[in-house]
C-alpha cells in the first residue's frame, strides 16, 4: 500500500515508519510513506500557504493554490485512491472503516492546520472526510497518525502473527478480552483457572463471554448494532447473571 500525505509537518508523519508494526511494515514494503509540503508549491516570496479569512475572525486560512498544487504532483508520482480530508466535520471513523481502508492500493491524506481550509479546495479535490472522534487538534497530522497506524497493521504481514488483528478490539464489533501472562499469580490476583487448564474450546468460551460482558458493561451502544447469535446471548446472560450474584 501507497500512502501520500500533504502536510506541513513532514516529519510528524514519518516517525510512525520508524518505530514497530509501521517500521516493520515499511521494511517489508508492505507500506510505502511519501509527503509533500505545499510550501514548496507556494509561490510567494515567504512560502505562504495560508491567509486571513474573508469576512474577518481569528486565524489563518490554508489557500487553494499551494494545496492543490501539492496534490497534482502528489497524483503525478503515482498516487492512488481518493483523497481524505481529516476533519471534526467528517465521519467518524470506526473498525469497519479501516478495514475499508484497508483494502484500497493507497489513499492521499489532506492534514490542514490553522483555522481550516478554504472550502473551495474540499470542494474541488476532496473524495472523503472522516474524523477520529468530536474533539479539535492543533492539526491534522496527530489524526493522521492514528487513522495510518490503524491500516497498517491490518496490511497482510504487517503483523507477527495474522490472528493479533483478528482478534482486536472492535474486529467482530467487541471490545477485547482480558488479557494475563506470567507470574500466575500478582498480589494475590491469579490468573482465570480456565486459561491455565488448556481447553481451548473452554478458554475461547470464556474469551468470548468476557468480550461480550466487556462491551456490555463499557460500551452497551456497540451491543445494540450487533445481531448476536443465540450462543452469544447465552453467553452474555451468564455474565450478567455472574456480575448480579456477586454485588
Amino acid at each position: 500500500m501507497r500512502i501520500d500525505v500533504v502536510t506541513l509537518f513532514p516529519e510528524m508523519l514519518r516517525t510512525l515508519t520508524d518505530y514497530g508494526i509501521p517500521r516493520r511494515a515499511r521494511e517489508q514494503g508492505i507500506v510505502e510513506l511519501r509527503t509533500w509540503n505545499p510550501r514548496d508549491y507556494s509561490t510567494g516570496k515567504h512560502r505562504n500557504v495560508d491567509d486571513r479569512p474573508y469576512g474577518g475572525g481569528p486565524g489563518m486560512v490554508m489557500q487553494v493554490p499551494p494545496l492543490a498544487e501539492a496534490i497534482v504532483a502528489a497524483r503525478a508520482d503515482g498516487a492512488r485512491g481518493p483523497v481524505v480530508h481529516l476533519r471534526p466535520q467528517g465521519r467518524r471513523l470506526d473498525q469497519s472503516a479501516v478495514r475499508w481502508f484497508a483494502e484500497l492500493p493507497g489513499f492521499l491524506l489532506l492534514a490542514g492546520r490553522y483555522e481550516g481550509i478554504d472550502e473551495r479546495l474540499i470542494e474541488s479535490h476532496v473524495d472523503e472526510e472522516w474524523s477520529i472522534g468530536d474533539y479539535v487538534l492543533s492539526g491534522g497530522e496527530p489524526a493522521a497518525l492514528v487513522l495510518m497506524d490503524a491500516i497498517i497493521r491490518l496490511l497482510p504481514g504487517a503483523l507477527g502473527d495474522a490472528d493479533s488483528a483478528r482478534q482486536d478490539s472492535f474486529m467482530d464489533g467487541l471490545l477485547d478480552y482480558p488479557h494475563y501472562t506470567r507470574p500466575e499469580e500478582v498480589q494475590g490476583a491469579r490468573v482465570p483457572d480456565v486459561l491455565l487448564g488448556g481447553n481451548h474450546a473452554q478458554i475461547a468460551r470464556w474469551r468470548m463471554k468476557q468480550s461480550l460482558g466487556r462491551t456490555w458493561q463499557r460500551r452497551p451502544d456497540l451491543l445494540e448494532r450487533l445481531d448476536l447469535t443465540k450462543e452469544q446471548r447465552r453467553l452474555l446472560d451468564e455474565f450478567v447473571t455472574e456480575q448480579t450474584d456477586e454485588n
